[in-house]
């Protein structure tokens, strides 16, 4: 019952038919995160496109100017010298043959997971345990390199990764409700900028159809789709 008056309370502060600006809508978000612990900001995009096609199953990377606000662990699997240059980029685990066994024995503590190139056909055996998690290393996220150094930089420093769901909608954390409302707005246009430019050839109709930004616990805003044309 208290849940169900905390969100009434912060729904109370949202007009459900109305199409805000972005800078609006962080504001409303902000006003209705009032959970007792620093909320997630996240953002939904549904899209005009086909899922189930391969070349409309929209996936990217994008590094967010001001990071998600939370530590990212990062795992990278390789052999010597990869894994000592892994440790001294600041990775949280590294290694091979150990962790694999952590993994296939339901270890789960990890963000994020960095492969390099030549042990692809060890961590592919992974498949069904890390692809449903969305942890399976891949060459377009740049999981999946040689400079495992770099990669491991640029996740630590912000860079997330999303991919299109069954129902044609991009989900992504773009920070925290305590983030003041300019850097929130800076990572959300760097999010929807990217979404953009992925914008397949064969898409017809409609690319952006809706943008809805929420807390953990909040309600969601909408965003008016002008706002990403104009930007």
């Amino acid at each position: 019952m208290r849940d169900s008056k905390r969100f009434k309370a912060a729904a109370s502060k949202v007009d459900a038919g109305k199409l805000y600006t972005i800078e609006e809508a962080v504001t409303r978000v902000k006003e209705a995160a009032t959970a007792k612990f620093v909320e997630s900001v996240d953002i939904a995009v549904a899209l005009g496109v086909d899922p189930k096609k391969a070349d409309q199953a929209i996936r990217g990377t994008v590094a967010l100017p001001h990071g998600i606000g939370k530590q990212v662990r990062v795992l990278v699997l390789a052999r010597p010298p990869r894994d000592e240059e892994a440790k001294a980029a600041g990775a949280d685990h590294y290694g091979l043959a150990d962790y694999i066994q952590k993994i296939q024995g339901g270890w789960a503590d990890i963000d994020v997971i960095i492969a390099t190139p030549d042990v692809m056909g060890e961590v592919g055996k992974l498949g069904k345990i890390l692809g449903p998690r969305g942890l399976m290393p891949n060459p377009k996220s740049g999981t999946v390199t040689n400079d495992v150094a770099k990669a491991v930089t640029e996740v630590k420093a912000g860079k997330i990764e999303f991919r299109v769901d069954k129902a044609g909608i991009v989900h992504a954390s773009v920070g925290k409700a305590n983030f003041d409302t300019p850097k929130l707005v800076d990572n959300i246009h760097a999010f929807l900028t990217t979404v953009v430019r992925l914008k397949p050839p064969t898409a017809k109709g409609t690319y952006i159809k809706s943008i809805s930004i929420s807390s953990t616990m909040g309600p969601g805003v909408h965003v008016d789709r002008a706002q990403v044309a104009a930007h």
